[in-house]
């Protein structure tokens, strides 16, 4: 019964109405999950590191009829090529020297439900002839094993980078490309969707208050404007790193421009005599 609650507080976590956006960019991506989540078909999700791909990938699942089934996350980037051929395909007792045991893979472990690998674009070519066949037929071999394993996994990917330029460089496999640019979803920068900010700062300031017993009521207005004159370059991941921050550190009930990184005051154009002092509108605009 504990098992059933975990997952079904997992189901509600990571659900479709969790992304927090009123963007119409972010809604035409909604519509987009909601219209192939129940299918098989591969999922390419592309955008900027920190824009919520993992969870995205993850909304898919739990909207789909895999829900119940395993969700397993790979990210490609951070094994070398030696190990994560194992990681994904598991490998046989003996097939390398450490190998004591069979392992199961990431692959088969996903059975019935769904694998996301993160980061594809730094796969290698030997890996890239591998993922091809699993994408084509569902079946692979694990490390110094004969035996076919055959899967139902759906495979959502993602990229940080172009992969259409990847392929013109010769760096990415084209077969490999268009087998998984079945659906692909761009997620916007935040840069893109600036009216989701106080949504989500609302959103983050509530999540961290929970969970460092804090008690902020909210966020000043001009502290406000420094968020959304800033240029995010670390998108959503960025924010929420800095609404934390703010929570932990912050003397007031309010988070204010002194609860800001130096370099989002100044980004800003708000000068810091500005943000210490009420101004009237006429010194403001002089």
């Amino acid at each position: 019964s504990e098992n059933l609650s975990l997952k079904n507080r997992l189901t509600e976590k990571y659900s479709l109405d969790r992304v927090i956006s009123q963007d119409y960019k972010m809604s035409r991506v909604f519509d987009l999950v909601e219209a192939v989540a129940d299918s098989a078909t591969t999922i390419l999700i592309t955008g900027d590191s920190g824009t919520g791909k993992s969870m995205l990938a993850r909304a898919v699942h739990y909207t789909s009829h895999r829900q119940n089934k395993p969700f397993v996350e790979v990210s490609c980037g951070a094994l070398p090529e030696t190990l994560l051929e194992s990681e994904l395909f598991g490998h046989a007792k003996g097939a390398f020297t450490g190998a004591v045991t069979d392992k199961k893979g990431k692959f088969l472990i996903a059975d019935g439900g769904t694998i996301f690998l993160d980061e594809i674009s730094t796969a290698s070519p030997a890996m890239q002839v591998k993922l091809l066949r699993v994408l084509q037929d569902k079946q692979f071999e694990p490390v110094g094993s004969n035996k076919t394993c055959t899967v139902d996994t759906r495979i959502i990917l993602a990229s940080n980078r172009d992969l259409e330029s990847l392929v013109s460089e010769g760096k990415f496999r084209e077969d490999l490309y268009y087998r998984i640019n079945v659906v692909s979803i761009k997620l916007p920068r935040l840069s893109e969707r600036i009216a989701d900010l106080p949504l989500l700062t609302d959103h983050f300031i509530s999540r961290f208050n929970s969970l460092h017993k804090k008690n902020k009521l909210g966020i000043e207005d001009q502290a406000m404007d420094c968020l959304s004159n800033y240029s995010w370059p670390g998108n959503i991941r960025e924010l929420e790193n800095i609404i934390e921050r703010a929570v932990l550190l912050g003397k007031g009930s309010f988070i204010t421009t002194s609860d800001l990184p130096e370099k989002m005051i100044i980004n800003s154009g708000i000068s810091q005599s500005m943000s210490k002092e009420k101004m009237t509108l006429k010194k403001a605009l002089a």
